[in-house]
């Protein structure tokens, strides 16, 4: 899954790598902040991100033509046909709506076979209703799913999991805690390999990182990010072990009244959902290996079988349609707008050469000065050019670059999510289902509550970058 803005490369390469004029790129910043601050006041403004964001885009694809940033002109395609698209097209990461909406549609339709309420309910029965085994075991799940599946796609599957299991013990109370763990771990799980997420295949491709070495370097600190957010999040929203015998008593008695098998309708849709999910599991994990599949990428795995599930309910696949969340993809999809005129704007560019002048601080402390402005540039801009920018200036330092510089850029453009609920799709995903359940997040509240958690997130990756690797990684 790649950014498409490579697609129109080479249309006029005068407006995609020519000189931008300071002033310009100081004007389009100045949007791009103005843009983070009305969704930081969205609920004063009383529109929804979509809309806030369709606005920017607007405005945005408007100065860039007025500045004649943006490369007008017939594209070339993969088949080396010319033709003409409209410049907002591919400035968008079908990639990432790929899997929202694919991802979205196999859900819903297996849950219909009560799959995922009999996964909750197993769980929520072995934890013997106790909600911090509860957390303990959806947050592990969580990470090891943004390992091998996609931040997106385990952010969907572990929600709706944690919305079935606390309704049936009567804890609704505790459902934004939940939540806010499972989107903040999302990008924690995404650091275990070097296929987790984007920012890691762009980055290690270019320091020549093999899968086995990345996985060595970044599970020791999974591991820690994982327990230490998940001890913070027990202690913030008060999700805390069952004491008391009567407490006890009272949860095993209501556990034990609990019948997985209630939700299931047909034994052979159940099975055939099993094998299904099964299936998509080891195709999200073997996607970059898999023939034809790693060419057409992890949005075609997602919506090929989100495609399949629908079989079952041809008849009524327009319902299935109706309830994906439109908002969530058409915030997806003006934001990535932006973010890719931001791009030729060359403020992405600005920010990427001033975190390089860091690596004059020495191998210690450049990444952890790169690690950490990493970081915060990734909450308000795409994690994915800010990671390949920072990559390419890396790769041109040569033996310059200190290995430790590369993992700074990793951490950091991954953790970085955690800061704003715009910092990744993971975390945009973990909010829209907070609405979903009724609860209210917007973008303040949600950076006050998840402000701790990225700091000691970021505050232990700096340690483990700057003490523990070192220049020697």
């Amino acid at each position: 899954m790649h950014h498409l803005t490579t697609f129109i490369a080479g249309a006029t390469p005068q407006a995609t790598h020519g000189e931008v004029a300071p002033a310009v790129t100081a004007l389009f910043g100045g949007i791009l902040v103005l843009m983070i601050l009305c969704l930081a006041f969205e609920e004063k403004i009383h529109a929804k991100k979509s809309l806030i964001t369709g606005v920017f885009a607007a405005i945005s694809l408007l100065c860039a033509t007025a500045a004649g940033l943006l490369p007008f002109g017939p594209v070339v395609n993969v088949f080396h046909e010319s033709i003409r698209l409209p410049i907002y097209i591919p400035a968008v990461d079908w990639g990432v709506i790929a899997i929202i909406v694919g991802a979205s549609i196999f859900v819903d339709v297996t849950s219909k076979s009560g799959l995922f309420s009999w996964v909750a309910l197993r769980l929520t029965k072995r934890s013997g209703g106790d909600p911090a085994k509860l957390l303990i075991y959806y947050g592990v799940m969580t990470v090891v799913f943004s390992a091998v599946l996609n931040n997106v796609t385990a952010m969907i599957i572990v929600g709706s999991l944690t919305g079935v299991s606390l309704k049936r013990l009567g804890r609704e109370d505790k459902l934004l805690g939940f939540l806010m763990v499972e989107g903040l771990l999302t990008n924690v799980g995404g650091l275990l390999t070097l296929i987790s997420s984007v920012p890691n295949i762009i980055v290690g491709a270019l320091a020549g990182i093999s899968f086995v070495r990345f996985f060595i370097v970044a599970a020791p600190f999974v591991v820690v990010a994982t327990a230490v957010t998940l001890w913070m999040g027990m202690r913030a929203f008060s999700i805390g072990r069952l004491t008391g015998d009567d407490e006890k008593r009272e949860a095993a008695e209501l556990v034990a009244g609990f019948d997985e098998n209630d939700g299931v309708p047909s034994r052979a849709f159940f099975k055939y959902s099993i094998a299904l999910f099964l299936l998509l599991i080891v195709c999200f994990a073997l996607q970059s290996v898999l023939p034809l599949l790693d060419e057409l990428g992890m949005g075609f795995v997602a919506l090929l079988f989100g495609v399949i599930a629908l079989v079952r309910y041809r008849h009524d696949v327009d319902k299935f349609y109706a309830a994906l969340d439109w908002d969530l993809i058409a915030f997806f999809g003006s934001l990535f707008v932006v973010i890719n005129v931001m791009e030729h704007a060359r403020v992405l560019h600005v920010l990427g050469e001033g975190i390089a002048v860091l690596t004059d601080f020495g191998p210690r402390a450049g990444a952890g000065a790169i690690l950490l402005s990493s970081g915060v540039a990734s909450s308000v801009t795409d994690n994915i050019p800010l990671a390949a920018m920072l990559g390419k200036i890396l790769h041109g330092m040569g033996d310059q670059a200190a290995p430790s510089f590369w993992w700074g850029v990793i951490f950091g453009a991954n953790l970085g999510g955690n800061i704003t609920p715009i910092g990744s799709a993971s975390t945009v995903v973990a909010v829209t289902m907070m609405h979903k359940y009724g609860i209210a997040m917007p973008f303040v509240k949600f950076v006050t509550l998840a402000a701790k958690f990225a700091v000691v997130q970021l505050a232990l990756a700096t340690i483990y970058v700057v003490l523990v690797l070192g220049g020697t990684a």
